[in-house]
């Protein structure tokens, strides 16, 4: 049992530690996030013309090739969601409620994301669009094989 004024008591000597301090709760940022796989049809207009904006004014700004973000972007999922990740981080970095570390923080991923994107893409489409070919698991497991193998854990 704890008593709460026992100079022993550590969370007495928390409250009293901090009972002075003020504490400022950043307001919470205006950026919305885009699930592009729960968007309802009246919502989408809205949410790709904010892209295709984003995406136009980023590949200038930081003349990023064809080569990496290809004019059919928004036709290939993994593309649209690395951009709609980027475009987010963005809005959050530069957003008034941001600390001040949100632009070098974003410049700092953008390497990365960069990569990501050279490699999401690579050049799928250099000679004409290639259409979207979803991946299907229609017999692509052999059922047998895999209710063996959850039998166990493989540990």
């Amino acid at each position: 049992m704890t008593v709460d004024n026992d100079p022993l008591d550590l969370d007495y000597l928390l409250r009293e530690d901090i009972s002075d301090v003020d504490f400022e709760i950043p307001a919470a940022s205006s950026v919305s996030i885009v699930d592009w796989q729960t968007l309802e049809d009246a919502d989408a207009p809205a949410a790709w013309n904010a892209l295709r904006e984003w995406v136009e004014w980023f590949t200038v700004r930081y003349d990023i090739s064809d080569l990496v973000v290809p004019a059919c972007w928004y036709r290939h999922g993994n593309l649209v969601d690395e951009l709609s990740a980027l475009h987010t981080a963005h809005r959050v970095a530069f957003d008034a409620s941001d600390n001040g570390l949100g632009p070098i923080t974003w410049h700092e991923q953008l390497g990365e994301a960069l990569s990501r994107l050279r490699h999401a893409y690579y050049g799928q489409c250099s000679n004409g669009h290639r259409g979207y070919r979803p991946r299907s698991w229609t017999g692509a497991i052999d059922e047998a094989e895999c209710d063996g193998w959850v039998r166990e854990a493989h540990a």
